[in-house]
Parts: structure tokens; C-alpha cells; sequence
């Protein structure tokens, strides 16, 4: 693990082995109960980060609203990004708030916000677009709550644990953090078959444990450094990430006559104008005395690279969650006799090996770069998972299931390797007093990198449908007796209702055809139509297009990873008593 080298031991950071050293003394399990409460926060704002979107059909439905309909993907779009977005440019701000009053403080306030949320949300009074923008609005806040948690729980951990140790513990915060996003998959489908309101309900009870938890056993025994917010940084930097994730977002809506929006004035000023922000926040970050987000921690080694890798690792595993929802929705599910309202639920339980893999790997993966370090765990994680990208584009659409469960296991076992060495790394090569900064900062990079994913992996989808799917549509629709007019009419329009549709859990040909009243005109096989094997047979081939393009750029960014990783470094773990020493002959 690539500890932070003993002779470049600040007085915060000895200040801080002192303190963690009489609280082990006078409290031998005050570590292991930070690492429980922060692991179940964490916990639950990772699987409350994804529980929705399985679960949008039935929230749908249950506020009456059509989010297929002219005007309302904005709903659908916000609905799975505002709680992404809105932890993702708050989370350096309030790992900022928590090296100047207390991570403890600012996370025990992140868990009171996050279950008043989960309160709102379950008592949503509308229907119809006023439920949606409710929903939305709590969203955006509970990600205020969300930031506030993830912020501060790696940096508890850091301060309680020795070096020695850190990576078994950041480990398992982690791997539950990861895992958590696919967990929601699965409690989100299960929980939207009873009640679409359970999937906030649930949120409740381990919000009020948490927060009393939390207020009755944690204290803060890192080092506080008082001074001011940088005012004009946050601004630029929360304006300039909010513009660049919309308009990458907004991108893969279709404008005018192209099939995505990256020709659309706004969506283009978004983009150029949030890049413009973020390089502005730059300068402003290298002029101010005391930076919300301290770039100089860029020039450590450990740290930059680190986060790189933890930054494509991120947009790899969100884009995968998303191609893989689809892939099992839209074809691989309906072609083996599940129905397309089913398939929600059932996608989340098809994709548990995926969890597995990282729940196993995470926590050893920890334990054994406490010992040897963290190097060939990282590199060697994030090349598995480039491994798992390649075999998923080599098998067939309608794959063998356990072909497919041991690929998705294995990428879950190389993520979860590399996901422990990975933190532990970036937070012990930083000095105690930035650990809050830090860990908001790779907070960012985490969150950021998963909404950033639904853009870019929906858009290098579409890019492959594009080519091929009009003209599959096309014929496919007129053998089925659908005129031409209206064959040549869908085949047209933008990839992404259909990949929307199958998304939600509908039948695309059913809400395609169905209001403009083709499936009752005579001739036309309407019963094959909205079966369940036309679509999924229609759209195989163009979908494997696509796939190769998302897939092959997945693991891409993993190999990216992975050389970040390896240069990144790793070496041994100094105990406390090597790092005590190191200050008394350093005269600190």
C-alpha cells in the first residue's frame, strides 16, 4: 500500500497517530465501530444511489405519468442523475467543512438530512409531472445528505485505523460502497413489486440506527484546520461540473433531425461552458490561500494516479450496470419467457454474481495489500476487469447463462480487488489535516465518473445502433404487415426510445405503434409484434454493434487504469511505532 513515506511525517499527521493510539488504549473497538456505522452509511447512499432505477416503471406508474411521452424524459434523465450530481459537486465542499469542524460532525448532520429525505420522498403527495419534480427536488437534496456521508467516511476511517490496517478497512467501506450500486438493483426491483414507495421506506429505519448510532459513538480524533471557505472556487467548480454532466447527459437526446443532441446549441454551451468553469476553478484554486480543492495534492504520485484509475474504474462500472440492464431487459429476459413488466426485478437478480464478485474479493484484496502491497492488486484488478470487457463482447446476445455469471463474476472479482489497495493508497499518501479534502476529492471523481457514464456509454451505444438498427426496424416491421409509411416513420426515429423503453421495462413496439393505432389495422400481425421475441430478435444484431463499441471502450479505460495503477506505486506498510519514530528523529 502506498503509505505516506515516514519522513514526510507533518506534525497533524503524529498528532494524529497519538490521539488514534490512546483511543485504541482507552477504547480497543472504537475503530470497529466507526468501520460498521461508516460502512452502513455508505451502504446506504450507494444503494439508494441505483435503487431508483430499477424501480422507475413502477414509480412511473404509481404517479401516473408516461415517461416516454414528449416532455417527459426530462423526469426520467433527472431522476437518475440528480442524486449523482448533486453528491458529486458537493462532496469536496463538505470533505473541505469537515477538516475545519469535525468529519464526524459534518457526517452524523449528512445522516439526520439523508433519512428527513427518505421521509419526504415516501410521502410524495402528487401525481403526474408535480410527483415527478417532488421526487426530483427530494432527490437533489438527499444527495446533499449522500455528499455529506461519503465525503467524511473515508477520512473517519483513516484517522481510526492504523496504517497497517487500512486497507482491510477501506476495503470493506468500499467494496459495501460498490456494491451497494448493484444491491439497489435487486432491493429496488424486489421492493417496487409491493409498493413503488417501499424502495424509500426502506431507507428509513437504517437512516434513525445511523444517525443514533452514529451521534452516540463516533468522535472526531483527526486534526481540525480552521480557516475559511473558498467562496468564488465553489461556485465555478459546482456550477462548471453541474453544466458539463448535464450537457453530456442531454447529449444522447435526440435534436432536430440527428439521432443525439451534440449538435444542439445548449447542449454544446453546457459542455464548453462548464469545461471554460472547471479551467477557471483551476486558477482560482492555484491563486486563493486556502483552496477548497488542493490541486498540489495532483503532484503526489499515489494520489494522482490513483485517482485517475479510480476515475475510469468508476465510469467503466457505471456504464456497465446500464448496457447490462439493457441487455438482459430488452432481449436476453423476453426471449426466455419473462415478461417485459417482469423484467426489472428480474435483471436485478441475474446480475447478483456481479455483487458477489465484489463482496468476495474486496475485503481479502484489502487484507492481503496491508501486507504486500497494493501495486499488484490494483494493476492486476483493472486488467481483469479489461479481460471481462472483451469476453462479454465475444459471446452471443442470447448467451448461456452461466457463461455470462462467470464473466460478470469475474469482472466483480477484478473490481473488488482493486477497489481496497486503490483507496487505501490515495488516502494514506496525503497528510492528516487534508484527509476530508481528499476523500471528497475522490468522492468526486467516484460520483462524477458515474454520471458522467450515463451520457457517454448511451451515446457510444446509440452511435452503434444508429448504423444498423433503422434498416433491421424497417423490414422487420413491413413483414409484419406494418405499411411502409409507418415502418420507414419508426425506423427513423432515435435509438434512444427504444433503449429508453426496454430501460423501463415496456414492450418498445407497444408504445411505439400503439397510439398512433397501427396494431389494429388489418394485416398487420400485431400479436407478434408485442410478443416477446420480435423485439429482442429484431434488435440483437444492432444491440451487439453497440455493445462492441461500449464494451471495447470499457475496457479501454480499464487498461488506462490499470497503467495508472502500476505507476502509481504501492509499497510496504510502516507500522505505528516506525511512523513515532520517524518524527522523534525527524525532531517533530
Amino acid at each position: 500500500m502506498a503509505a505516506a513515506p515516514t519522513t514526510d511525517l507533518d506534525p497533524g499527521d503524529v498528532q494524529t497517530i497519538r490521539r488514534r493510539l490512546r483511543v485504541d488504549r482507552d477504547h480497543p473497538h472504537y475503530k470497529w465501530v466507526a468501520l460498521s456505522n461508516t460502512t452502513l452509511g455508505m451502504l446506504m447512499v450507494t444503494i439508494n444511489s441505483s435503487i431508483v432505477i430499477i424501480s422507475l416503471p413502477a414509480i412511473f406508474r404509481g404517479i401516473d405519468l408516461n415517461p416516454l411521452a414528449p416532455g417527459n424524459v426530462s423526469y426520467l434523465l433527472w431522476l437518475l442523475m440528480g442524486f449523482l450530481l448533486t453528491s458529486a459537486v458537493l462532496v469536496v465542499l463538505f470533505g473541505r467543512l469537515g477538516d475545519m469542524y469535525g468529519r464526524v460532525r459534518i457526517y452524523n448532520l449528512g445522516f439526520v438530512v439523508f433519512t428527513l429525505c427518505a421521509i419526504a420522498l415516501s410521502l410524495d403527495p402528487f401525481n403526474h409531472g408535480g410527483g415527478a419534480l417532488w421526487l426530483i427536488g427530494w432527490r437533489v437534496i438527499q444527495g446533499v445528505g449522500g455528499a455529506m456521508l461519503m465525503a467524511n467516511s473515508a477520512a473517519i476511517l483513516t484517522d481510526a485505523f492504523p496504517t497497517n490496517q487500512r486497507g482491510v478497512a477501506l476495503g470493506i467501506n468500499q467494496v459495501a460502497a460498490v456494491a451497494g450500486s448493484f444491491l439497489g438493483l435487486l432491493v429496488g426491483g424486489l421492493l417496487s413489486e409491493w409498493d413503488w414507495k417501499a424502495i424509500f421506506w426502506v431507507s428509513i429505519p437504517f437512516g434513525i440506527l445511523g444517525t443514533v448510532w452514529s451521534y452516540r459513538s463516533l468522535h472526531d480524533s483527526g486534526v481540525r484546520t480552521p480557516g475559511s471557505l473558498d467562496i468564488p472556487g465553489t461556485v465555478t467548480f459546482a456550477l462548471g461540473l453541474t453544466a458539463l454532466l448535464t450537457g453530456i447527459t442531454y447529449g444522447i437526446q435526440p435534436h432536430g433531425d440527428s439521432k443525439t443532441g451534440w449538435d444542439n446549441p445548449w447542449v454544446l454551451a453546457a459542455v464548453f461552458g462548464g469545461i471554460a468553469l472547471l479551467l477557471a476553478f483551476c486558477w482560482i484554486e492555484s491563486k486563493v490561500a486556502q483552496p477548497m480543492f488542493n490541486l498540489s495534492l495532483f503532484k503526489n504520485r499515489a494520489f494522482g494516479l490513483g485517482n485517475l484509475a479510480g476515475l475510469m474504474a468508476s465510469v467503466g462500472r457505471g456504464g456497465m450496470q446500464f448496457m447490462l440492464i439493457i441487455w438482459l431487459q430488452g432481449i436476453w429476459l423476453p426471449l426466455h419467457g419473462y415478461d417485459f413488466e417482469s423484467t426489472p426485478l428480474w435483471a436485478g437478480i441475474y446480475m447478483l454474481p456481479l455483487t458477489v464478485g465484489f463482496l468476495v474479493s474486496g475485503p481479502i484484496s484489502g487484507w492481503l495489500s496491508d501486507r504486500f502491497g497494493g501495486r499488484w492488486f490494483t494493476t492486476g484488478g483493472l486488467t481483469l476487469a479489461a479481460v471481462t470487457f472483451v469476453l462479454l463482447v465475444v459471446i452471443p446476445v442470447d448467451f448461456n447463462y452461466w457463461l455470462f455469471a462467470l464473466i460478470i463474476l469475474l469482472n466483480g472479482l477484478g473490481t473488488g480487488i482493486f477497489t481496497s489497495p486503490n483507496t487505501a493508497d490515495i488516502m494514506s499518501s496525503v497528510p492528516a489535516s487534508q484527509r476530508g479534502v481528499a476523500s471528497g476529492m475522490r468522492g468526486t471523481l467516484m460520483n462524477g465518473g458515474m454520471a458522467l457514464s450515463i451520457g457517454v456509454f448511451f451515446s457510444l451505444m446509440i452511435v452503434g445502433l444508429s448504423g444498423t438498427l433503422p434498416n433491421a426496424m424497417n423490414s422487420g416491421l413491413q413483414e409484419q404487415g406494418v405499411s411502409g409509411d409507418v415502418a420507414g416513420q419508426i425506423a427513423d426515429m432515435p435509438p434512444v426510445g427504444s433503449l429508453f423503453a426496454t430501460f423501463l421495462g415496456y414492450n418498445p413496439f407497444k408504445e411505439l405503434l400503439g397510439p398512433s393505432g397501427t396494431l389494429d389495422k388489418p394485416g398487420v400481425n400485431s400479436d407478434v409484434l408485442t410478443g416477446q421475441e420480435f423485439f429482442p430478435h429484431l434488435i440483437s444484431g444492432p444491440f451487439h454493434s453497440g455493445l462492441v463499441v461500449v464494451f471495447l471502450a470499457a475496457a479501454l479505460m480499464m487498461l488506462i487504469g490499470a497503467v495508472a495503477s502500476w505507476f502509481a506505486g504501492g509499497g510496504s506498510v510502516p507500522d505505528e511505532a516506525e511512523e513515532l519514530r520517524a518524527a522523534e528523529r525527524a525532531g517533530i
